[in-house]
């Protein structure tokens, strides 16, 4: 009788761990309270809002739980847990001071109202029409759902949408949506493809669109010292300059050198690695546009900063290679060199 008892209890003890697990209450693994009202302590401390469900957790000595999006996000945290907790304090501390001063402080759900608000603005019959620069073609998209939203201090907001083609619904995008806080608005900077399907058999899966968008860098590297530049300060200070000089159709206009000509661009993508030249400390980066209008006539167009202010700063746009046409194809012709220039690469 007694073993059957110690039988019974040993089930209904499984039994009732099983259902703990299921709720979440037996295994940190699973979503917990954490601190920082569950947003990634890693990307607090170094300086953005990323939001996390908490199932990526560390638990302190004191007892306090720290929320992460990701385990490399853990990871990279657990190397210095006491000097990143108070970087993410000092952080969520500015903005707070910043709020409390008055100006406008910008949250998850300010970022999802802009986001249906820009799809509104841009859908017809109902798709949401986005030119894809880079297949120089318009996608008509399904909204399907909003799937992350990121905010880096002094660079904005980054909502990462999830869409599908109207004609084929197995043909999923991730697309990125970059806002900036001006006032008391969230002003859209740009539009970029993430991932693109590519297919599989019957079916389609995303894949990462390459180069990867200055604002996901953050996130996959291990932060550092701040204080150094980062390659995708470089590439964050180029693409402002891009979207402070386009018109409302989106290009840039630039006079070329040789020619006297003012020709206008559409921004294609921007090339990494990221080089610093070693005797005056610029910074150099590649980028591709294409001349509007046409298909085939691309430019190689380079962008020169400093930070000798204190701030990076575009202080020359050149092109480097310029469209030129030879029995009927179109190739780049290079205008000048790197001969003789010594340079290192910005990570």
């Amino acid at each position: 009788m007694t073993d059957c008892r110690i039988q019974r209890s040993r089930v209904s003890i499984a039994a009732y761990t099983a259902v703990l697990l299921l709720l979440g209450f037996a295994n940190p693994s699973f979503a917990a309270d954490g601190e920082f009202d569950d947003s990634c302590a890693m990307g607090l401390a170094s300086g953005q809002t990323v939001k996390s469900d908490c199932s990526v957790n560390w638990t302190d000595e004191d007892g306090k739980v720290y929320c992460f999006s990701s385990e490399n996000s853990k990871a990279a945290f657990l190397k210095d847990p006491k000097s990143n907790i108070q970087k993410a304090r000092e952080f969520v501390t500015s903005k707070q001071a910043a709020a409390a001063s008055g100006s406008k402080s910008f949250g998850e759900e300010d970022v999802n109202k802009r986001v249906q608000e820009v799809l509104n603005e841009r859908s017809k019959d109902g798709a949401f029409v986005f030119h894809d620069a880079k297949l120089n073609a318009d996608l008509n998209l399904v909204f399907e759902k909003i799937k992350v939203v990121r905010g880096m201090e002094g660079y904005g907001w980054f909502a990462n949408v999830i869409f599908s083609d109207k004609d084929e619904t197995k043909k999923q995008y991730a697309i990125d949506f970059w806002f900036k806080p001006e006032g008391n608005e969230l002003k859209l900077m740009d539009i970029r493809v993430q991932k693109g399907p590519k297919r599989d058999g019957d079916g389609y899966y995303m894949i990462t669109r390459l180069p990867v968008a200055w604002w996901w860098l953050p996130v996959q590297e291990h932060p550092g010292d701040m204080e150094v530049r980062r390659a995708w300060h470089v590439m964050s200070a180029i693409h402002n300059y891009i979207a402070a000089n386009k018109d409302n159709k989106g290009a840039i206009s630039l006079k070329d050198e040789k020619t006297g000509e003012t020709i206008p661009l559409e921004f294609i993508e921007m090339h990494q690695p990221i080089r610093r030249l070693k005797k005056d400390g610029q910074y150099f980066a590649c980028t591709d546009f294409r001349k509007v209008g046409s298909k085939d006539e691309y430019y190689d167009i380079d962008f020169w900063l400093d930070d000798k202010a204190g701030k990076l700063k575009v202080e020359n746009v050149k092109i480097h290679k310029a469209p030129i046409q030879e029995d009927g194809i179109w190739t780049q012709e290079p205008r000048y060199t790197f001969e003789g220039m010594d340079f290192e690469v910005t990570q």
